[in-house]
């Protein structure tokens, strides 16, 4: 059994990570020849100022006054340079936006798996083939482009990283002081012959990452004051930096200007997907090689955003992120980088049609390298009579060529194997010629490990031919009608969770369908009571998938009307336990008050930091401090209460309550006190329900003890009401996860939950804060349904195989909707639901463990333990 149990984990492993090397291996290739134009450009030096986070509207509208947001770049728009709107795509964030801006290219798939910070493999950009370029801002981007780069010519300056604070007084600053760094270095270029020299060159770059704007939208929204008055500080330092170097260049005509974002954001603060907003950014260019300003009587836009802007009249010029890269080779003439897929935008372009000619040549020549590349690179691993020119065998039509030999072994009459040694034989003979196959195809090694993990598999399956058949033998002993019933509802019941990771709303029928079903059973008519509970509980979990997911407004009284809750249920617990005075000491009394006085304090801190911030004050060290003191104790002191059944979940809790109001932001705070409350009934409905098929079963809930471990023969046999009972667990990890928003969005996320452990930005910090603060609903679903095993003396193996049916079943759904093409917003939720159910047979070991943990330990502070009554 447990040989299986660590096969069968392996095989969820090995298929886990199996679409990420199958689907998201890099595209990119090396070894391209550096293609530009042999025409002299028309700049010597390109300006780039990249104001992250900054959106199209904002930037282009005019203010409250009916003055232009952004006066300068608005004159720039009418008198000196050409406009339009840059498209991204997602990921809207900081390092796939800049990617494609500076290299070309959008953001290698592959990197999925190293959350954007760190390319997998080294790719070219404009940076790496310019004569020098000199960049300053945030150290996350800047570094990105200067690291493995060979040689001296990429000059980076950048601020400390505990600048970046969403709760600082004034972000600003950020911007200021690119700005003010500049001005001082080209100051020191005119006292230092040697840097003179430098940035008097030709084929030079200066990049200036602005970061306010974008911080000032995760702090403040991008409706707010601060934030649009940070597009007018942005406004005036161009501004002054355009004078500056016109002056030091003694306006000679060389320099191009660039001025665009990275990707926009949403009025709720965020970025990351695919609403407009995040996707629609400025795009301004002006100076040597760029088009003057176009009147026109017409545009090719339809949309409202031009009469809305009041550009009407001036040509619109439209591009998309990737194109901004060749534009900038070509206008400083270098080489276009090796693995842009941009296309030269050439109505930017103010220049001879030769040159735009010879630019267009160039590009398709880069980009036919990289073709030539693949193609060769293909050729170098594939059978000749496999190959076919210009039309590439995929991975796909490998992996199906694959499929049909495994098809054809399946196909074999195993059941006329007689002979005990002859199964394993064959097995050995397909396995050698599996690999022999792959062998000459010179097949990477993960081909191996995915082609023969399924004779193993097989072979394990075949060998318990007899269990299969059993099964399938008791099947057939129920009536036809009632086991296309049980099918029908069971397929339903699968159909529904799968439907849950598209629309939320269906948990929301699941539950109601939940709330039925007493109805339906001798549940209604033996244990009303309970019924009625079980009916009001899931009735009002139901009404959480309905809430919205983004955009919504923090509501601080909604977390400080959680923890009243939370302590008006812990004093009637406690008032009730204190009358059972044989089961309720001074000690337990007093871990119960000290998790009160958390929740208390949670409350207090919460609400001081939302007002601290909202004077820009920043946060409240002894908040802080408090904060994370009250996160380290929620993981102990229910170690330290009793391990009966209701005072341990009860404690488990409490706990989870005071941290998990220190991560909220609005309605979310009430989420895990009405799940709790179902998870309570649940346990009493399991125990009903077990005692009305007539088990014997004299125990009451109250009375057991987590400690308690019965011996293996009293578990009893499985009945066809166990599977329910898996079903049950399982859709209420689903809704735990979708049941405040659908958290395989970024967007669903809002840094303003970790606020009150830290503002100063820490992606991996905030993101553990998050990611425990998710977790937190599954651990109270499974402490919870390890008092179901208890309560119904039902082997947690036997109920884990069902899971992990259930589980797989779903996987398959998902495992076939698995893309490699389109937006990445279609990319990335078709692995995100394949990985979410793929992860939840894995991480279900981990949390049961985590809550055998919880439930059945008992830690003592001092003394020797003391008995209780039961």
């Amino acid at each position: 059994m447990l040989l299986f149990f660590i096969l069968g984990l392996l095989v969820h492993f090995v298929f886990f990570g199996s679409i990420f090397d199958i689907y998201f291996t890099s595209p990119l290739v090396h070894g391209m020849t550096p293609q530009f134009t042999p025409l002299p450009p028309p700049a010597k030096r390109l300006v780039l100022f990249v104001a992250d986070g900054l959106r199209a509207d904002t930037l282009y509208e005019f203010d409250e006054n009916g003055n232009p947001r952004a006066p300068f770049i608005r004159n720039i728009i009418m008198h000196e340079g050409s406009w339009g709107i840059s498209h991204t795509r997602v990921p809207t964030e900081s390092r796939p936006g800049h990617v494609a801006l500076i290299a070309g290219f959008y953001e290698d798939v592959s990197a999925v798996a190293k959350g954007w910070k760190e390319n997998p493999v080294g790719f070219d950009s404009l940076i790496n083939e310019s004569k020098y370029t000199w960049s300053w801002g945030s150290p996350d981007i800047l570094t990105m482009f200067a690291k493995g780069v060979g040689g001296d010519h990429i000059y980076t300056y950048s601020y400390d990283a505990e600048s970046e604070d969403f709760g600082a007084y004034d972000v600003t600053k950020l911007d200021t002081w690119v700005f003010d760094n500049v001005k001082e270095f080209f100051h020191a270029a005119r006292n230092n012959q040697s840097l003179f020299s430098k940035v008097n060159e030709e084929k030079i770059v200066f990049f200036l990452h602005l970061l306010g704007i974008d911080t000032n939208g995760h702090a403040h929204r991008p409706t707010s004051r601060e934030y649009k008055d940070n597009v007018k500080v942005v406004d005036d330092g161009i501004k002054e930096i355009v004078s500056m170097l016109e002056h030091f260049y003694g306006n000679d005509g060389k320099t191009a200007f660039i001025f665009t974002s990275d990707h926009g954001m949403t009025d709720w603060g965020f970025h990351g997907a695919g609403h407009p907003s995040e996707t629609l950014t400025p795009f301004v260019s002006w100076g040597a090689g760029i088009k003057y300003p176009q009147k026109v009587s017409a545009q090719k836009f339809d949309d409202a955003f031009l009469k809305e802007w009041k550009l009407e009249n001036w040509k619109r010029q439209d591009i998309h992120q990737a194109d901004v890269a060749p534009l900038m080779a070509s206008l400083i003439g270098v080489p276009f980088p090796l693995n842009s897929v941009g296309i030269l935008p050439i109505d930017y372009l103010n220049n001879t049609d030769l040159f735009k000619a010879e630019s267009m040549f160039t590009n398709a020549m880069q980009i036919l390298e990289q073709f030539k590349v693949k193609m060769t690179q293909k050729k170098e691993v594939t059978l000749p009579f496999f190959f076919t020119p210009f039309k590439l065998l995929s991975e796909s039509k490998q992996l199906n060529i694959v499929r049909k030999a495994r098809s054809y072994i399946k196909q074999r009459k195993y059941d006329e194997a007689k002979p005990s040694h002859l199964l394993p034989c064959c097995f050995i003979a397909i396995s050698v010629l599996v690999a022999f196959f792959l062998l000459i195809q010179d097949c990477p090694w993960t081909y191996y490990v995915y082609c023969l993990l399924p004779v193993p598999i097989w072979y394990a399956v075949l060998r318990e031919f007899q269990v299969i058949q059993d099964f399938v033998l008791s099947l057939l002993t129920f009536p036809p009608s009632q086991l296309v019933g049980y099918l029908f509802i069971f397929t339903l019941g699968i159909e529904v969770l799968v439907l849950s990771f598209f629309y939320r709303y269906m948990l929301t029928a699941g539950l109601i369908a939940f709330a039925c079903w007493p109805f339906i059973t001798q549940l209604w008519t033996r244990a009303k009571s309970i019924s009625l509970s079980w009916i009001f509980f899931s009735l009002l979990l139901a009404v959480f998938p309905l809430m919205p997911v983004v955009g919504r407004k923090p509501d601080i009284f909604l977390v400080m009307g959680a923890g009243l809750l939370v302590l008006l249920l812990s004093l009637c617990v406690v008032t009730s336990l204190i009358k059972r005075k044989d089961r309720f000491i001074n000690e337990e009394l007093l871990l119960h008050l000290f998790q009160m006085l958390s929740i208390v304090l949670s409350m207090c801190v919460v609400y001081t930091t939302h007002d601290s911030l909202l004077k820009k004050q920043g946060l409240p060290l002894l908040n802080q401090i408090i904060s994370w003191i009250i996160l380290a104790s929620s993981f102990v002191l229910p170690l330290l209460s009793p391990t009966s059944l209701f005072e341990r979940l009860f404690s488990i809790l409490l706990s989870s309550m005071s941290a998990y109001l220190l991560l909220s932001t609005g309605y979310e705070a009430l989420f895990p006190l009405v799940l709790s409350c179902l998870m309570f009934v649940w346990i009493r409905v399991e125990q009903e329900t077990l005692q009305q098929l007539s088990v014997s079963y004299k125990q009451k809930a109250t009375s057991l003890q987590f400690t308690y471990s019965p011996d293996i023969t009293q578990f009893r046999q499985l009945y066809l009401d166990d599977i329910r009972r898996a079903f049950f667990l399982v859709f209420f990890l689903v809704t735990a996860f979708f049941g405040t928003g659908n958290i395989a969005s970024v967007n669903s996320f809002d840094l303003a939950s970790v606020y009150c452990f830290l503002t100063v930005f820490s992606p991996f910090m905030m993101g553990a804060l998050m990611m425990w603060k998710i977790l937190i609903p599954f651990v109270l679903v499974m402490c919870a349904f390890e008092a179901v095993q208890l309560t119904t003396q039902l082997s947690s193996k036997s109920l884990f195989l069902m899971v992990l049916i259930i589980s797989d079943i779903m996987a398959l759904h998902f495992f076939f909707l698995v893309k490699d093409y389109g937006s990445w917003l279609d990319i990335g939720t078709s692995i995100s639901h394949y990985v979410i159910v793929m992860s939840l047979t894995i991480v279900l070991v981990f949390l049961n463990g985590l809550a055998h943990l919880l439930t059945t330990k008992k830690l003592r502070l001092c003394g020797k333990p003391k008995s209780h009554l039961i």
